[in-house]
């Protein structure tokens, strides 16, 4: 029954991931707020297969120039979640250090100023205290699984936010598409350095208003327990 369970709710949020892509809305897609529940409910290698296939499927409904940053980012954001609340912090740890040592290598890196990806430094301190109290997601109180989740989507949301970065200077994805420094500083990395602030406080809300009571919910199944997979 649990196998079941988790093929389906599998093929249910990677249809969510199309859908919320396919509605307009403000700098990257809809779906980034579903990542954290995502995480939360499916653990990190399903939750990792359920965006990955979503996030996919969405850019073949839709095709875009740049459709490898959310094929990419949103699994990404969603494996660090599911690693999170599986007290993983090691692997995510490793996977924040790895990117941005690779952004700082880069000349860009060096030169774009630290209050552009301060979340993202902010995030990486969080990892070992974050991953401690992760597990109190499924507690049965709600002011204690609302703190729990706030910071587990904080640190996988701004994940999402640092391999877009990474794609975009350290892989160098920016000369695919023939941006210059002032092009890409002025045009890209500014403005997204600002969205993707107003995103960290959205995606920590709609996870609040969302996603603890569908936690709750779902604690009513008690033939389940969550995260579905490790």
């Amino acid at each position: 029954m649990r196998r079941s369970w988790t093929i389906g709710l599998i093929a249910v949020f990677a249809a969510l991931h199309v859908v919320l892509y396919l509605l307009p809305g403000p700098w990257r897609s809809w779906a980034i707020y579903l990542e954290p529940l995502e995480a939360i409910i499916l653990g990190p290698f399903a939750g990792f297969l359920s965006a990955f296939l979503g996030s996919s499927m969405a850019r073949m409904v839709r095709p875009s120039v740049d459709w490898m940053f959310g094929v990419v980012a949103e699994p990404m954001g969603v494996l660090v979640c599911g690693l999170l609340v599986t007290g993983r912090w090691k692997w995510v740890a490793a996977i924040y250090g790895v990117m941005l040592t690779s952004y700082f290598a880069h000349p860009f890196g060096r030169l774009f100023p630290l209050w552009t990806i301060l979340d993202i430094l902010v995030a990486l301190v969080l990892i070992y205290p974050v991953s401690r109290v992760s597990k109190h997601v499924y507690a049965a109180d709600v002011a204690t699984s609302s703190r729990a989740v706030v910071l587990v989507a904080f640190v996988g949301t701004v994940a999402d936010s640092l391999t877009r970065v990474f794609l975009l200077v350290p892989a160098g994805l920016y000369q695919l598409f023939g941006l210059s420094f002032e092009g890409l500083y002025y045009g890209v990395f500014i403005p997204g350095a600002v969205g993707s602030y107003i995103e960290d406080v959205i995606v920590v809300i709609v996870s609040v208003l969302v996603g603890v009571p569908l936690l709750i919910a779902l604690r009513n199944i008690p033939a389940l327990e969550y995260p579905l997979t490790q």
